[in-house]
């Protein structure tokens, strides 16, 4: 029920009563248990007796009796000006603890893709936000475009064209709410019928959604060049890959891989879908392109905020064909149920003002530094682990002698770390893949990878654990190779 309160505009209030007894002892029950349940706080108003009645239909003199009668009881409290209130010496039962099997986090979170929730820019979001509120018209908070925002749209293809090489326009911009959203969206408009290619080593996860929408996935392998796209089979609807930095080993495609892949593309009448993994976070090399730019029209990037400002956000972009525009946009139905349009405005907001590139900035310098930190010390004490994967992105590939990952997991786990293995990122049809070469891995791109590895983030700890984590992380290591 819904009592008025002194302003006129009321308070929701809802009463379990009985249809047993008179009136007010019906009442002073229910009021009595509401409190009793902690349905109704300590310091909680109650509505006026005079709107309660009038919502009950009972007399104005029954309410005040049953609040009178709680006062004196110790239940309730009434003060001039105050109004009535739940005492605050009246103490709701405390619920009981739910008990659950999972064990408590670890305490140094070291696990991959994952920023650090305290490098959020809130003061620059909060100014931001406030900008585009002001400036947004009376349709942005009206039902959502699918498309999304075309605030956001415009500042995204003027952002990817000039920080990525990106060719694409506003209409052939849609907004997800993340890479797997837009793999969902892609398998459901490509369909199940013939299979996707997909990276050797990757996110699991991406898999396991291809693989609830019916698509089958066909690993090739992958090197220090990246993906081996020649292995490609002719017959494969789509190829999924990671060009920018090759998720997790580390490295950009090969400037001939990306013309190999796209030759593919237009032979096959196959779609290159393009996830631009860690793209703005790059260290030792010079900018990498996206291939997306190379052909348009046979090529789906797919990027987030996930790693740049946060994953709650829930916003990423597809840039489209023109051809799967309008399939797309069906498949994510008639209005926009994922992406805020506040969340919208505010990030058109950053990137028109310039104020995401510094972001990215800043926070590519910060990331930098515990790279360089993570692998000083690995070289200091735990000298026979090789760290590869580390010219960009936000986390390295510790290779391990054969059959010392289950150990390392385990050493380290024990000293508070959180970290994942190698072997869950491979695809589990893969052959032997190539070890990496070049400046990311050994030189020899031909022969066999090691099977054990640790994927290590350096991204998320706060500053005040990162040093402790890293020095819990290598004598982890050191315990599980004996050194």
């Amino acid at each position: 029920m819904t009592a008025a309160g002194d302003d006129g505009l009321g308070v929701d209030l809802h009463l379990e009563l009985s249809a047993a007894g008179g009136r007010r002892a019906v009442l002073i029950a229910a009021l009595r248990e509401a409190v009793r349940g902690g349905r109704l706080a300590p310091g909680t108003r109650l509505p006026p007796y005079r709107s309660l009645a009038a919502d009950l239909g009972i007399a104005r003199n029954t309410v005040a009796d049953a609040y009178a009668e709680l006062v004196a009881e110790g239940w309730l409290t009434s003060r001039q000006g105050s109004g009535t209130r739940v005492a605050d010496r009246v103490a709701a039962p405390a619920p009981r603890p739910v008990r659950t099997t999972a064990p408590p986090p670890l305490p140094y979170d070291l696990v991959q893709g994952k920023p650090d929730p305290g490098a959020f820019p809130r003061a620059a979001w909060l100014t931001a936000a406030r900008r585009a509120l002001t400036a947004a018209p009376h349709d942005a908070f009206g039902i959502g475009d699918p498309h999304g925002r075309i605030e956001l749209r415009l500042a995204l293809a003027e952002y990817l064209a000039r920080v990525r090489g990106v060719r694409t326009t506003p209409d052939r911009i849609v907004v997800c709410s993340g890479a797997a959203h837009a793999l969902r969206l892609l398998a459901r408009v490509l369909g199940p019928a013939s299979p996707w290619a997909v990276e050797a080593y990757g996110l699991p996860f991406h898999r396991g959604l291809l693989a609830e929408a019916g698509v089958t996935t066909l690993p090739v392998s992958v090197d220090g060049d990246g993906a081996r796209v020649a292995e490609i089979p002719d017959h494969a609807r789509a190829v999924l890959l990671t060009p920018a930095h090759q998720f997790p080993t580390g490295g950009p495609l090969h400037p001939e891989r990306r013309a190999g892949v796209l030759e593919w593309a237009r032979a096959s009448g196959g779609l290159v879908i393009e996830d631009d993994y860690d793209g703005e976070f790059r260290y030792d090399r010079r900018p990498v392109g996206a291939v997306q730019g190379l052909d348009p029209e046979r090529t789906v990037l797919i990027g987030s905020v996930s790693k740049s400002l946060s994953p709650t956000l829930r916003i990423g972009w597809m840039c489209l064909p023109s051809a799967l525009v309008d399939p797309v946009v069906a498949a994510k139905g008639q209005r926009e149920p994922y992406a805020s349009a506040t969340d919208q405005l505010t990030l058109a907001d950053l990137l028109a003002s310039g104020t995401y590139d510094q972001h990215v900035r800043r926070m590519r310098q910060r990331h930098r530094g515990r790279r360089d930190r993570l692998t000083a010390l690995l070289a200091e004490r735990v000298p026979a682990v090789r760290v590869t994967g580390i010219a960009a992105g936000l986390h390295a590939v510790l290779e391990l002698p054969a059959g010392t990952e289950r150990a390392a997991l385990s050493a380290t786990a024990r000293r508070g770390v959180a970290v994942e293995g190698l072997a869950p990122y491979r695809h589990p049809d893969a052959g032997d893949p190539a070890r990496p070469d070049g400046p990311d891995g050994p030189d020899d791109p031909e022969g066999p990878a090691p099977p054990d590895g640790l994927v290590v983030g350096y991204a998320t700890p706060p500053e005040r654990l990162y040093p402790r984590a890293l020095e819990a992380l290598c004598e982890g290591l050191s315990e599980a190779l004996g050194s």
